[in-house]
């Protein structure tokens, strides 16, 4: 079942994914970001949308042209279909797609699933060639299945507000690192799930915990304070273990970030970019251990050093001496930033309203991607889909 999505690149290549068909039945960021991942690839995926409003993050905001922003991010390229799954009719249509269905996504609550007959288990009884890709909060078998688990809320629990911020200030990420982690491992699972089905035969699920997601991420972290015996602290944009590494102040009053990796970066970020013999010859800031001992006093010492000279001058020398540095942007400064100038960066994406830039996905292979996915509107595909699930019906009556 996979008419209705863009099936061919630009240039009428075969798109990676285009044999699979995806039903989704998902929320917000994890799941979403999973399929949208596999639409971008060639895969038709149908959205499955409650009546009453759908996806609630189409109503986070309206400010893409009418459209959420977070809805636009997740949820090109997709087909949406509303279904009162809890109606005989709603659920009878559902298991019509799951029939001619490839994957299954969902990132209900595993009670839910299970209340509507739709985990792993049940699936694996009905439809024995699906990929069901779950996700959740916890562990199912874990000691916490029911927990609830928002981003903000696996950032505290895995420990990385711990490490984000300033000492005594813990703070979470500006982004929802938790759903992405888990949209991530979904999205690789189930390709991993999709080449071993084509290999053997077999059948495999996929389940993704956002908090085993996100701990995976937090891995060095947890080694580091496991085996170490002490937990990193947090240090806005500084390096624990490297010095000087972090954000430092220019004459105009913008930041730049440097990173300097060894003793030799050391004399050449002090002569030729300072252009001071005060920091060469201070014998406490001498080697990478005394200076990140020291680190208070070398950081008083570059700040005056840096301030002193303005961001131009100071990103000509930072290039010349082979200094690691990056600017220290805003959101404004990342829509203008000149990586994003080439036109391969952009799809011209249709949603509701019109059309809008949208970044192309990365890591296609070889380039090839759907382009002209659209993020649709709600239930914009329901009449078309039925209709095709009436005439497969005659088709094999």
């Amino acid at each position: 079942m996979n008419e209705g999505a863009p099936r061919r690149g630009a240039d009428g290549s075969a798109l990676p994914l285009a044999d699979v068909t995806v039903v989704g039945l998902e929320q917000a960021v994890a799941g979403p970001y999973a399929t949208r991942q596999l639409a971008d690839l060639g895969a038709r995926v149908i959205k499955v949308e409650h009546p009453d409003g759908g996806d609630f993050a189409r109503a986070y905001d309206d400010v893409v042209a009418g459209q959420s922003s977070v809805f636009v991010w997740l949820n090109r390229g997709k087909e949406s279909v509303q279904l009162d799954l809890k109606t005989d009719a709603g659920r009878a249509i559902l298991d019509e797609l799951l029939t001619a269905a490839d994957v299954f996504v969902a990132n209900l609550s595993p009670r839910a699933l299970a209340e509507l007959r739709l985990d792993a288990g049940a699936l694996r009884a009905t439809h024995p060639s699906l990929i069901t890709c779950t996700i959740s909060g916890y562990a199912p078998d874990g000691p916490q299945p029911g927990k609830k688990a928002y981003d903000a809320l696996v950032q505290a629990e895995t420990g990385l507000m711990a490490l984000t911020g300033w000492p005594g200030a813990p703070a979470k990420t500006g982004i929802s690192v938790a759903d992405i982690a888990a949209g991530s491992f979904a999205y690789s699972g189930v390709l991993a799930a999709l080449r071993h089905r084509d290999r053997t035969g077999e059948t495999l699920p996929v389940h993704v915990p956002l908090f085993a997601a996100l701990t995976e991420w937090m891995a060095y972290p947890l080694y580091y304070t496991t085996h170490g015996g002490k937990a990193p602290a947090p240090m806005g944009t500084a390096h624990p273990t490297i010095a000087p590494y972090g954000a430092m102040p220019t004459a105009d009053g913008r930041r730049l970030m440097i990173a300097v990796q060894n003793d030799r970066e050391w004399h050449r970020l002090c002569a030729e970019v300072l252009g001071t013999r005060e920091l060469l010859d201070n014998p406490r800031l001498a080697t990478n251990g005394l200076r990140v001992e020291h680190r208070a006093e070398l950081d008083s010492l570059l700040d005056n050093a840096f301030r002193a000279l303005p961001e131009a001058v100071l990103v000509e020398r930072l290039e010349s001496a082979r200094i690691a540095w990056a600017r220290l942007n805003d959101i404004g400064d990342l829509a203008r930033h000149p990586e994003l100038a080439a036109p391969d960066r952009w799809l011209d994406t249709p949603i509701p309203a019109g059309r809008i830039r949208t970044l192309a996905p990365v890591a296609a292979p070889g380039g090839r991607m759907a382009r002209e996915g659209e993020v649709p509107a709600l239930g914009q595909h329901t009449a078309s889909v039925l209709a095709e699930l009436a005439a497969r019906r005659k088709e094999t009556a």
